[in-house]
């Protein structure tokens, strides 16, 4: 079977996939934020005195961590608007991929936690601190640091992840090269771009957090 590259539809929707990546980032991005909230809040909770609490957070971990992200998405999509709460489909997938990313990132942030000695706790209580000024003063940023390459590595999946969201057509890299496949039928060289375009993001990403470990999270050398 003789096969002809063509090139053509790719370079003519190329505005498109570039487009499609900002899409991307932007659900990637506000997706990592929302993850980050979660994650630190559901640390809180975690720890708190109260069992209910420490019980919610475990079950949602538990949930989220053994369910697959499709049927989420779906699950946000399709569900919710049977209780009256009806999304767009990009608010859906910033929401979906927070509540995924944020169910790891509470057990990843949590290890960081668990890495920081008491002592330090505890001598942050003795100069009158509280216990929230003690998390954050003391225990937070020393327990990025510890669990900074773990939870990046997360991020570039959870950006690999986006494209899931293409299910539910939110506009993003995957749903745009689906429509341009779909008008030319060059599968080749539409998904080929594309997995050039998905290479090329997560590249510049580790390399953005290679540069904010660089700046922010690596002990000075004397």
């Amino acid at each position: 079977m003789n096969y002809t590259l063509d090139f053509t539809p790719v370079i003519d929707g190329l505005p498109s996939l570039l487009l499609g990546c900002l899409g991307t980032l932007l659900l990637a991005i506000c997706g990592m934020l929302l993850a980050i909230v979660i994650g630190i809040g559901g640390v809180a909770l975690r720890d708190s005195r109260h069992k209910p609490l420490r019980w919610l957070v475990i079950s949602f971990v538990e949930l989220i961590r053994n369910t697959p992200f499709l049927v989420q998405i779906f699950f946000l999509y399709f569900a919710l608007p049977l209780a009256g709460i009806r999304l767009d489909p990009t608010p859906t997938a910033i929401i979906a991929l927070g509540i995924n990313g944020g169910a790891y990132a509470i057990e990843i942030i949590r290890g960081g936690v668990q890495s920081i000695s008491k002592g330090q706790m505890e001598a942050g209580l003795a100069l009158g601190l509280h216990k929230a000024q003690v998390f954050r003063l003391i225990i937070l940023k020393p327990a990025l640091r510890a669990i900074y390459p773990s939870l990046t590595s997360q991020f570039v999946l959870l950006t690999l992840s986006t494209s899931i969201a293409s299910a539910i057509s939110a506009y993003e890299l995957t749903s745009v090269s689906q429509r341009i496949e779909s008008e030319s039928f060059r599968s080749f060289e539409v998904y080929f771009t594309v997995t050039v375009f998905y290479l090329v993001i997560s590249w510049l990403m580790m390399r953005l957090f290679a540069f904010f470990s660089a700046r922010y999270f690596t002990y000075p050398v004397k």
